[in-house]
C-alpha cells in the first residue's frame, strides 16, 4: 500500500484572506510600513478597503509600495516622510493623518530596528537610540491618537513586540528590552484606554523571515535551528504577522485588550 502524498503544510498561506467588514472605510496608521513586515500590514490593510497612512524614513520604498498598491486599484496609501525617534514629526504625521482621511481608528506601532550588538560596544547614547527606535515611540503615538479614537467611538492599538526577550537572545540587548518594556505598557494602556472603548493588544512575532533577516543574518544552519525549535516545519514570513494584525484590529476581536498574541510557529 502506497502512502499518501505529502501535504502542503503551507497551503492555508496562499490562501484567500478573511475579510473583516468593519475594517473598511476605517482609518490606519502604520509606523514603519514600507518595508519588512510592515509593508505587509500596509497591503493587508488597503486590501480590506481601509484608509491606510504610514510613515517611513525611507520614502523610495515608501512611494513605490503606495505606487504597487494604486496599481491594484486601490485606494492609495498615504506615505509620509519621518523618523520615529523624532517625536514631534510623528505626532505631525499621525496629526496630518487624521486631516486628511480622518480619525485614526486603528493605530499600529510597528517601526523598529533589531540590530546587533555586543555588551561591551554599548554606549549610553547607543542605548538611549535603541530604546527611542524600538519602543519610545509606542507611547507618543497612542498619546498622540487616543483622544480622537475615544471620540470617534473606539478604537485598537497594536504595540509590535518581540518573543526575543522570552528567549533571553544574546547580542542585542537594546532590542529586547525595549521589546520586554512593550509588553508592560501595552497593559497599562490598555487599563488607561479601555474604558474610552480602545483596545490595546501587543503583537509578538517570532523567527519571521524579512528581506532584511535574509540579507543579514540567513545561513542554512540558522534556518535550520529555527525549524527545530519550532512545532511547525515551516518557516513565518510576514503574511501570518500580518493576518493576525488584521484579526486584532478589527470588531471580530472586540473582546481582546491588554493582551499579547504570539505569532512565532511555536517556539515559545
Amino acid at each position: 500500500m502506497t502512502s499518501p502524498a505529502p501535504k502542503d503544510l503551507t497551503a492555508h498561506r496562499h490562501s484567500a484572506v478573511a475579510r473583516y467588514p468593519s475594517l473598511h472605510g476605517r482609518v490606519v496608521f502604520i509606523s514603519g510600513g514600507a518595508s519588512g513586515i510592515g509593508a505587509e500590514f500596509v497591503t493587508q490593510f488597503a486590501r480590506q478597503g481601509a484608509r491606510v497612512a504610514f510613515c517611513d524614513i525611507d520614502m523610495a520604498a515608501a512611494s513605490a509600495l503606495a505606487d504597487q498598491l494604486a496599481a491594484e486599484g486601490l485606494d492609495r496609501p498615504l506615505a509620509l516622510e519621518c523618523d520615529v525617534r523624532d517625536i514631534d514629526r510623528l505626532k505631525a504625521s499621525l496629526e496630518k493623518t487624521a486631516d486628511s482621511l480622518g480619525p485614526i481608528r486603528v493605530l499600529l506601532n510597528n517601526a523598529a530596528r533589531d540590530d546587533r550588538h555586543t555588551v561591551d560596544e554599548v554606549t549610553p547614547a547607543y542605548w538611549d537610540d535603541c530604546l527611542a527606535v524600538n519602543m519610545r515611540h509606542h507611547f507618543f503615538a497612542a498619546q498622540t491618537v487616543w483622544k480622537g479614537m475615544r471620540d470617534a467611538g473606539g478604537g485598537a492599538i497594536i504595540n509590535m513586540g518581540s518573543i526575543s526577550w522570552m528567549r533571553g537572545r544574546d547580542g542585542m540587548a537594546g532590542y529586547t528590552t525595549s521589546k520586554a518594556a512593550i509588553h508592560g505598557l501595552t497593559r497599562t494602556l490598555a487599563r488607561e484606554f479601555g474604558k474610552h472603548g480602545i483596545r490595546v493588544n501587543a503583537l509578538v512575532p517570532g523567527a519571521i523571515l524579512t528581506e532584511r533577516q535574509e540579507k543579514l543574518w540567513l545561513t542554512p544552519e540558522a534556518n535550520q535551528q529555527f525549524l527545530d525549535i519550532q512545532c511547525l516545519k515551516y518557516r513565518l514570513d510576514a503574511r501570518e504577522v500580518a493576518r493576525t494584525a488584521l484579526f486584532i484590529a478589527s470588531d471580530e476581536a472586540g473582546g481582546i485588550a491588554g493582551q499579547a498574541l504570539i505569532v512565532d510557529g511555536g517556539i515559545v
